[in-house]
């Protein structure tokens, strides 16, 4: 299935769906030589369950000699999830870490008290041309979490849960869903699926977690009637019983998870119950107090403004 750019109108109401409470249409945003769509948080709703950042990655098509570079850049009360359909990306962080990342595998890096870290193309791959495409998502840490020691984990695609029948493919991510459960560690209740659907398959979000929502990657889905494009976040109204339908071949993303334990506030690549831990944060990483990133001397500076 083919990855494409989704160029949706800045708008679009749930139709007659009475299970989507929301539909949430990508804001575009320009990261230095590649494009992104913010999905989360916007101004219609900040998080699904302890989801509170959504990016939607390219697709991106780098020539020879071209890459992304995200320089070092430091985190705080979150973990962050990346998760590619195609291409590579390199990660390090200041635990040392060292993990290329390619499709269908999971990088997932808590940041608890605080980590750096960096993303970049190979190298080697740089030399020549290269699609990039896929999802980085953040999770806001439950407060009893929010200061816990930094840590990073790398999953083979090989090593999550695969369930299939009836038309669809559903790859666990994360959490439990569809009676699979993914190997990733998790520090609060949640689940993150893959989904592809062959022309006129289905799929029900099952009820369970009190926020959910499907985010529409490729081809088109339908729900009560109402039928949405590519590039849509539908958030699902809690306790709805919800039938998706693929009338051509679809890829989406299904997620959610129980409401937070209280608000949460994000600055830049920071994320706090308090305002006051995102001060420090900021004048932590003002005054080189985060560590650095072993083989990467960059670093993105403390902006003005987010």
């Amino acid at each position: 299935m083919s990855w494409q750019r989704a160029m949706p109108p800045e708008t679009q109401d749930a139709g007659s769906c009475a299970a989507i409470d929301t539909v949430i249409v990508p804001r575009m945003r320009d990261l230095g030589g590649f494009e992104v769509g913010r999905v989360l948080p916007s101004a219609q709703r900040q998080m699904v369950g302890p989801f509170i950042f959504f990016d939607q990655i390219g697709p991106a098509t780098f020539p020879p000699g071209r890459g992304i570079d995200v320089r070092p850049h430091p985190h705080i009360g979150l973990a962050t999830v990346t998760y590619l359909f195609d291409g590579t990306i390199v990660h390090r962080d200041s635990l040392g870490s060292l993990q290329p990342i390619t499709p269908g595998d999971v990088n997932w890096m808590t940041a608890g008290r605080g980590i750096v870290h960096s993303e970049r193309s190979d190298p080697d791959i740089r030399k020549r041309e290269e699609k990039l495409a896929g999802i980085q998502i953040w999770v806001a840490l439950p407060k009893r979490h929010e200061e816990t020691a930094p840590g990073f984990a790398h999953h083979n695609v090989r090593a999550l849960p695969l369930v299939e029948g009836e038309g669809k493919s559903v790859r666990v991510v994360a959490g439990t869903i569809f009676g699979q459960t993914s190997p990733v560690k998790i520090l609060s209740d949640l689940y993150y699926a893959d989904v592809t659907l062959d022309t006129g398959a289905s799929v029900s979000v099952e009820s369970e977690h009190e926020e959910r929502a499907a985010y529409l990657v490729d081809g088109r889905i339908e729900a009560d009637g109402t039928t949405f494009d590519p590039g849509r976040l539908l958030v699902f109204r809690a306790g709805s019983e919800v039938s998706l339908k693929a009338p051509e071949a679809a890829r989406l993303l299904l997620f959610g998870g129980e409401p937070m334990d209280g608000p949460r506030h994000i600055w830049w690549n920071f994320v706090s119950s308090s305002k006051e831990r995102i001060e420090q944060a900021k004048d932590d990483w003002r005054n080189n107090r985060f560590g650095t990133v072993p083989g990467d001397s960059e670093f993105i500076p403390l902006p003005e403004k987010p």
